[in-house]
């Protein structure tokens, strides 16, 4: 399965080089003769998105290496790499395109528009907007980060080359040079997706919430395991790389399972969550559940109205009564969207203190990690 994303993304990017170093050359050739500011600026960031499939190539390889001493988790974070070094570029590209934009604004220089020049940058505007499409595409089906920016980048560049058809309409028709403006368009429409891919990127690297239906997923199939298991919870995902994520939850039980049996159902489920979601947990833990105090259930259902009579309470779970030691633990999900969190937290334990004085009350505090 890796072997042939790999080979996908390869392909794909080695597509992208060959199509951009062509249209580059074809477009600086047309942007001398033409003396278009813009029409040479298109083909430099053409230039830019050839270099951006060479390293998403690197990137690629880089990521497959296998796991070693030194990095356990494997190398696929190298991709986001690759494409935080794609979105630099990108910004670099369209500083110095502005640069130059703003340069011809102060000395100005009137182009000189073949037909022949006309009708390669029409070519090529349909040759980015096929490719654009396909890199995309790609891109989406591997889950490659790297090759859904470059096919973002080249939807933009057929944008783009489009523009300057445009302005040399209007020069032919009007006489009226807008190179150096249009080349000022060009150079923050280039900006914007560098800002774009950075952010992404960034935010990927740093860590982002669990997609809601990959948990909703995962959490399904912890249960599936065995009819006993009464909840599943604190799902945490750690990505490194695409495709590759390392889990742990927790599960409620019945407090009469024995140790035999939580191993057998944790490794059960560890088997069962990497054969249909690919993931790797690495941690099975285990919440207790009353099954042999009859008050427990009473004292459960007034302790849920105390903590959800709070709105930034979002769940409550891994909830056990010990009536002969007067101890009684559960966890706490406390909303991000909380004005204080660490505050509802403290005021909810002291309510459900108030309301038994006899028990020691344990209360975790759980961050809203996933659906």
């Amino acid at each position: 399965m890796q072997d042939k994303r790999e080979k996908i993304i390869i392909y794909t990017s080695i597509l992208g080089i060959i199509a951009n170093i062509l249209l580059a050359s074809f477009k600086a050739g047309v942007g001398v003769f033409s003396r278009s500011i813009a029409i040479v600026l298109d083909a430099v960031n053409n230039l830019t998105d050839a270099l951006s499939s060479v390293i998403t190539i690197v990137g690629t390889k880089l990521a497959m290496k296998p796991a070693d001493k030194k990095h356990p988790f494997g190398h696929g974070r190298s991709e986001y790499i690759a494409a935080l070094i794609i979105a630099i570029i990108i910004l670099y590209a369209g500083l110095t395109s502005l640069v130059e934009s703003v340069k011809k604004i102060i000395v100005p220089s009137t182009p000189d528009y073949a037909p022949v020049s006309l009708i390669i940058v029409s070519v090529a505007v349909i040759v980015k907007i096929a490719l654009g499409l396909f890199v995309k595409s790609a891109g989406k089906r591997v889950n490659s980060d790297s090759l859904v920016a470059s096919g973002k980048d080249a939807l933009m560049d057929s944008v783009i080359s489009a523009s300057t058809l445009v302005a040399a309409a209007v020069f032919l028709i009007f006489h009226l040079s807008l190179e150096a403006y249009l080349g000022i368009l060009i150079s923050f429409a280039i900006l914007k997706t560098g800002f774009e891919s950075l952010r992404e990127t960034l935010s990927k690297i740093l860590g982002e919430r669990i997609d809601g239906v990959m948990a909703h997923e995962i959490k399904g199939t912890v249960i599936s395991v065995d009819p006993e298991i009464r909840g599943a919870y604190d799902l945490v995902l750690n990505n490194y790389g695409p495709d590759t994520h390392l889990g742990s939850i927790h599960i409620e039980v019945p407090d009469t399972w024995t140790a035999d049996k939580i191993d057998i159902v944790t490794r059960k489920i560890s088997r069962a969550v990497f054969e249909k979601h690919n993931v790797a947990m690495t941690a099975v833990g285990v919440y207790s559940v009353n099954t042999k105090q009859n008050t427990s259930a009473e004292i459960y259902s007034k302790v849920a109205k105390i903590v959800h009579e709070h709105k930034d309470i979002l769940q409550m779970h891994g909830f056990f009564v010990d009536e002969e030691e007067k101890i009684m633990r559960f966890d706490l999900v406390v909303s991000f969207d909380s004005p204080n969190m660490k505050a509802i937290y403290e005021h909810v334990v002291s309510d459900v203190k108030d309301a038994f004085p006899d028990y020691d009350i344990q209360v975790q505090f759980d961050f809203d990690i996933s659906d």
